[in-house]
């Protein structure tokens, strides 16, 4: 096992080697530049070549690289061409955001699609499944920015008033505040890596205000995550149902079930134990691939509920043609990726005993 771990990881620098140089080339030869994306009607040639040669745009393709890829191997991200800042401070405001999303809409598709999955293969065939599959190629189906602006219609405006009214953008109600980690724990001095690793999960408003106990405020940014995670997690639970239905009725009908069964063995006993474990397999594969894209950040749900997270940064990063913010950005979700599949490809063992990993 960790032969394999250590393998996979010395197999992914390459990997990461490539990401970099194919966005690399790929920022510089899309239509515009950034200093008329930055500076607009203002932005006059003796400008931009000042421009050019204070973000070293005036150097050929391959010369730039090597020097982002020696800044990179020092753990330096660069700093952005539109906000004048450094991009790890970009990422730790707004990847919380996304992280926050992510986990709140994975578990909502995992537990919800997994359940419904699970009833539709036990009951084949009966109005349950019936029903199930067509809510679900209904989710599949139906596009996240129309299924963002019903829900926000829905809750926030029909249901305005009422118990079960909900926020339709924003992380917070105004004038809510949340109180940073380092000011609760009295660890305000703390500063370099630490500070910033603490800086993180302040930024993750959910976590801070559950272990800090800001009930009130936890309550609020629950929440105000309820639509949106409804909204990015309604596709990948009609995915994960239909891949749990399909699964399960494929294992349910193999020799060692009907083993099990004519052992005298309890119904649930037969599908929980025995045939639910086998039937993950491609199902966790497919939880493992929606994390990731939920990683790489929701552009039109973060659009449509006022959410600054690492979509709209990509998004507009592409727009300012910020190459440096785009490369960081690139790198962050590549490493998530891959750590995703990592665990994905270990956790085959775990689910599946006859799968061994060399």
């Amino acid at each position: 096992m960790t032969r394999f771990i250590i393998r996979r990881l010395i197999y992914s620098i390459p990997v990461l080697i490539g990401i970099v140089m194919l966005v690399f080339i790929l920022a510089r030869v899309i239509p515009g530049d950034p200093c008329t994306a930055t500076y607009g009607e203002k932005a006059t040639p003796e400008l931009c070549a000042q421009f050019e040669i204070r973000y070293g745009l005036d150097k050929p393709i391959w010369e730039q690289f090597l020097i982002y890829l020696g800044a990179l191997l020092q753990g330096d991200l660069g700093s952005s061409i539109r906000f004048g800042r450094p991009v790890t401070d970009i990422l730790l405001e707004r990847l919380p955001v996304t992280v926050e999303l992510t986990v709140v809409a994975l578990l909502f598709a995992t537990v919800v699609g997994v359940t419904l999955g699970l009833l539709s293969a036990t009951r084949r065939n009966s109005p349950v499944d019936v029903g199930t599959m067509v809510l679900a190629n209904l989710g599949v189906s139906t596009p996240v920015f129309v299924l963002g602006l019903l829900l926000a219609f829905v809750f926030a405006v029909l249901l305005k008033d009422t118990f079960l009214a909900l926020p339709p953008s924003g992380r917070l109600s105004p004038g809510v505040t949340v109180i940073p980690l380092a000011e609760s724990w009295g660890l305000q001095e703390l500063s370099g890596a630490p500070r910033s690793v603490l800086d993180f999960f302040s930024n993750i408003y959910t976590f801070n205000t559950l272990v800090t106990g800001q009930w009130e405020t936890f309550a609020d940014a629950a929440r105000h995550l309820i639509l949106p995670a409804i909204a990015v997690g309604t596709i990948p639970l009609a995915i994960i149902a239909r891949m749990t239905r399909s699964s399960l009725l494929e294992v349910l009908g193999l020799d060692y079930v009907r083993t099990a069964r004519a052992k005298g063995l309890k119904e649930r006993s037969v599908v929980l134990r025995h045939g639910m474990r086998n039937a993950l397999l491609p199902v966790v594969t497919v939880i493992g691939l929606s994390l990731g894209a939920f990683l790489s950040g929701a552009i039109l749900t973060e659009t449509i509920f006022n959410l600054t997270g690492m979509g709209k940064t990509l998004f507009e990063a592409i727009q300012g043609r910020d190459y440096i913010v785009i490369q960081g950005v690139t790198i962050v979700v590549a490493l998530a990726y891959l750590t995703v599949n990592l665990i994905v490809d270990v956790s085959y063992a775990f689910l599946d005993p006859r799968i061994r990993l060399s």
